[in-house]
């Protein structure tokens, strides 16, 4: 299928007075590579900073700009498809995008709003007045998010491509180009990057066992095809080179901070930027309920924090209020992160609170080289989370104000809400929103070494300590004295310290064609989290700018994992699995394309031998464009077999005839009964209900004027996003269906109910196949498919495999994995990027393209709600 155009109001990308990111970096869009299919830019859709949800409300401009915008929308796309001339002649899709990437840097002017004189439309208009100033009224907050579409030629995106949006997603539109296949706004509010790498796994492991892979398909609702691997997939999509490898970046030093750095101007440090240089009072350094909610503070009325205990602190603040030191250390047990000790420490530097804590649940990991909590400390301990709860509300007094390092972490292992918080990581701002270690702070700023190599784990009274300390220097000396340190610049000068190397030009080197994530991830001084099995570590693992955590097995990975990824702000995690096997590799490339081709037939009858054959045709090519249709002549009375291009119009004729009167007599119909159809029925609907294909809707009977069509009419469309028109391969000519993208699915239920209505009279249905389905599916060859009557049987070994349910087989192990990596990915916190990658394999034998699934963490959380 096609790739598709959006319209350019959906992807405006500029953010005057953008809030600074969380940990994540800078934002901008993305431009669409060229394309050899004629696709339509559809009318307005929401402007950057709203997001894809399953809302039916429709987006409605600024009142004062409703009118030009939209008569500017239909005269742009009009323009647009000028251009585009016959469909035999399409302009690419680069020069199609061309304005919109010229528009995203611009503001609309303000104008009166315009009269609208009476027409047919006018009650439309009117239903959705009251919708439009309820969203008006309700303001969201701006979030990372991705374009619906992706655009790339067949769906297919390569390894450099893929590069390109994860060295994006690091550093922003300030530094590095845009990915020219899809578009994330509002880059900087990421918070994370996650890779998980499937390795051994190919998009013939994913629709071969589709119905196991429940958990991913229904989270993601991006998905592309990958090239076949090359010999270092990880290599390739980090865009490491020979040159950058082992031992040519930059490794954190150990040892004294420098006592001077160059001098910086004050205007623009970051912290100067925030607060001033004037000294400020205990209050202004609290965080704000919104920024809690940025940075995934516990707060009273979120779904996830219903069992959390308030504390009583329900006072007034005052620039006196007293402040305490917390820090609290964890382990890993079977439902994640669980406290295992406490300490508060109240002005003065006195420890009001030390206490170890039994986790509820079995501990897998006592995460000793942090905590320094072993199981021989812990056995004996009877305390639990309740008491430490109960024990630190009677502590605190009303007006308490807790200081802690990453506090939302503490926080949330206390299973405690408190309103009134500073967070040093926060406090010290640092540019493009990272954050300064604890024991950086601690040398930098109070000259104090903590965390020592030599000593078991961290010390949690010294570092609640220390906390407090550096939360009491900022308000004794002042914004003006923490910015005359210039802290970025002792960072930045412990790791070329580190290298013995000279002070790189970053700007150089970030815009060289073959830097990698590992470099850019260097330029704001972090480092990249691996996780893998020993005997796959890779050329990857050695380079220094990555920290490697070697495994036994994939179920180490995953308990790592559930650790290690907080903790940093871009982790690939790979799980290796057997391959398919040469031979079981064929069988199920055949099986597949046999069963898609089944599902896509259907049988109809019986009818009269007297029947008009020309009219039967007619109705069941009404459905969808046909690739055969014969009649069956070994029953009693004639029944018809069609085969259908596209499985929506195989499924449209079902629901539509099955059941009606032909010529006096009930016709039924049905698909094929076979081994691999036997469950179509339950292949359709999670089909219907996979995330990419919310939104889309099929239709027939379209000509090729369809689209000017379309645009005649914009207010019916609200939230449409792109038309997809498929060419034929051959003749170069539009064919006479297509499908329609929108934002929700509440609008394309609205636009369906319309399109196949008494004025448009067009045939269709909510669609059934994702793009890159749809152009594997395509390509197949024929000569491929099974001939009647003929049975695949799957072969003995894989039969026994299946009947013993081995954990090994691959169809289990889709569904544990799929379900496995499916809740870690529901644990993420929001605004994680994260891509879910089947590399494909490469063998003497042949290849496979691999798959790639991706998504935004606050993007999808209402698709994986079942998890």
């Amino acid at each position: 299928m096609p790739p598709a155009v959006p319209c350019s109001a959906a992807h405006a990308s500029a953010e005057p007075g953008a809030t600074r990111p969380p940990p994540g970096i800078p934002s901008s869009t993305a431009r669409a590579a060229s394309s050899p299919f004629p696709t339509l830019a559809a009318v307005p859709s929401p402007a950057a900073g709203s997001r894809s949800t399953s809302t039916s409300v429709p987006f409605k401009p600024p009142a004062r700009l409703r009118g030009r915008l939209l008569l500017a929308a239909v005269a742009k796309a009009d323009a647009r498809c000028s251009r585009w001339g016959t469909v035999g002649n399409p302009v690419s899709d680069a020069d199609a995008m061309e304005p919109e990437r010229e528009g995203t840097e611009r503001h609309p002017r303000k104008v009166r709003k315009r009269r609208q004189a009476p027409n047919k439309l006018v009650g439309a208009a009117e239903a959705m007045k009251a919708s439009w100033d309820l969203e008006e009224s309700q303001p969201e907050a701006k979030k990372a998010r991705l374009s619906t579409i992706l655009f790339t030629d067949n769906c297919e995106v390569t390894h450099d491509q893929l590069c390109e949006l994860l060295k994006y997603a690091v550093l922003g539109k300030s530094n590095v180009p845009k990915p020219s296949w899809c578009q994330l706004f509002h880059q900087n509010h990421l918070n994370n990057v996650v890779v998980f790498v499937l390795q051994g796994m190919s998009q013939l492991h994913f629709y071969r066992f589709y119905l196991e892979f429940g958990c991913l398909r229904k989270a993601f609702r991006h998905k592309f095809r990958l090239p076949p691997p090359s010999s270092d997939f990880l290599a390739d999509i980090v865009g490491l080179q020979t040159k950058q490898r082992a031992g040519d970046l930059p490794k954190t030093m150990e040892g004294p901070l420098p006592s001077n750095a160059k001098a910086v101007n004050l205007q623009n440090d970051p912290i100067i930027q925030k607060y001033g240089s004037k000294k400020v009072g205990l209050t202004r350094c609290l965080l704000t309920k919104e920024e809690m909610r940025t940075f995934h503070f516990p707060l009273q009325g979120f779904p996830e924090c219903e069992n959390f205990l308030l504390t009583k602190c329900n006072g007034s603040i005052a620039d006196n209020s007293p402040l305490f030191g917390l820090d609290c250390e964890m382990c890993l047990t079977s439902k994640g992160r669980e406290l295992t000790r406490i300490s508060l420490v109240a002005e003065g530097g006195c420890c009001v609170m030390d206490e170890l804590v039994k986790p509820e649940n079995k501990i897998l990991d006592y995460l000793t080289s942090f905590s320094g909590i072993t199981k021989k400390i812990l056995n004996p301990v009877t305390t639990k989370l309740k008491d430490v709860q109960r024990q630190l509300k009677a502590l605190l007094p009303p007006d308490a104000v807790l200081v802690g390092h990453s506090l939302d972490l503490d926080l949330r292992a206390l299973k405690m809400i408190h309103p009134y918080v500073i967070d040093t990581s926060l406090l010290y701002v640092r540019e493009q929103g990272r954050r300064f270690k604890l024991k950086f702070l601690a040398k930098a700023i109070l000259g104090k070494d903590i965390q020592c190599p030599d000593r078991l784990g961290h010390d949690a009274t010294e570092d609640a300590r220390i906390i407090l300390e550096l939360a009491q220097y900022f308000l004794k000396y002042g914004p003006k004295k923490i910015a005359e340190l210039n802290l970025e610049a002792l960072a930045n000068h412990q790791e070329i310290q580190a290298t013995g190397q000279e002070p790189r030009n970053t700007t150089e080197v970030l815009q060289h064609p073959n830097t990698s994530v590992l470099e850019c991830l260097d330029s704001v001084g972090q480092k990249l989290l691996f996780l893998t099995r020993e005997i796959d570590a890779g050329e990857l693992a050695s380079s220094r700018n990555c920290q490697t955590i070697k495994c036994i097995s994939n179920k180490e990975v995953l308990e790592q994992a559930r650790v290690e990824i907080p903790l940093f702000p871009f982790s690939i995690v790979q799980f290796s699995f057997k391959a398919f096997s040469p031979i079981l590799t064929e069988e199920m490339n055949k099986r597949m394309r046999i069963k898609w081709t089944e599902i896509s037939t259907v049988y109809a009858g019986p009818f009269s031998k007297n029947c008009n054959l020309r009219a039967l045709k007619r109705l069941f090519k009404s459905f969808g464009p046909v690739q055969s249709m014969t009649f069956v002549l070994e029953t009693r009375q004639p029944h018809l077999c069609i085969q259908y291009e596209v499985l929506e119009a195989a499924q449209l004729a079902i629901e539509s005839l099955d059941g009606i009167l032909v010529d006096g007599t009930c016709i039924k119909v049905q698909r094929p009964v076979t081994e691999l159809t036997l469950d179509c029925e339950t292949l359709v609907n999670e089909l219907e209900g996979d995330s990419e294909n919310q939104g889309s809707i099929y239709l027939f009977g379209v000509s090729e004027t369809f689209k000017e069509q379309l645009l005649q009419e914009p207010r019916l469309f609200l939230g449409l996003e792109a038309v997809i028109l498929p060419k034929d391969l051959k003749n170069g000519k539009q064919k006479k269906y297509c499908f329609l993208k929108f934002k929700s699915f509440g609008s394309a239920q609205r636009a369906l109910n319309i399109l196949t209505g008494k004025d448009w009279k067009l045939k269709g249905r909510h669609a059934l196949t994702p793009r890159h389905l749809h152009a594997w599916l395509r390509g197949l060859p024929p000569e491929s498919r099974r001939p009647a009557g003929l049975r695949v049987v799957p072969p003995p070994f894989e039969q026994e495999a299946l009947q013993t349910l081995k954990l090994d087989h691959p169809k289990t192990a889709a569904w544990r994995w799929g379900r496995k990596i499916g809740k870690l990915y529901s644990s993420l916190c929001p605004g994680t990027l994260c891509l879910i990658l089947l590399p494909g394999t490469k063998s003497t034998h042949g290849s496979l393209p691999g798959l790639g699934l991706m998504g935004i963490k606050e993007e999808e959380e209402s698709t994986i709600s079942g998890l």
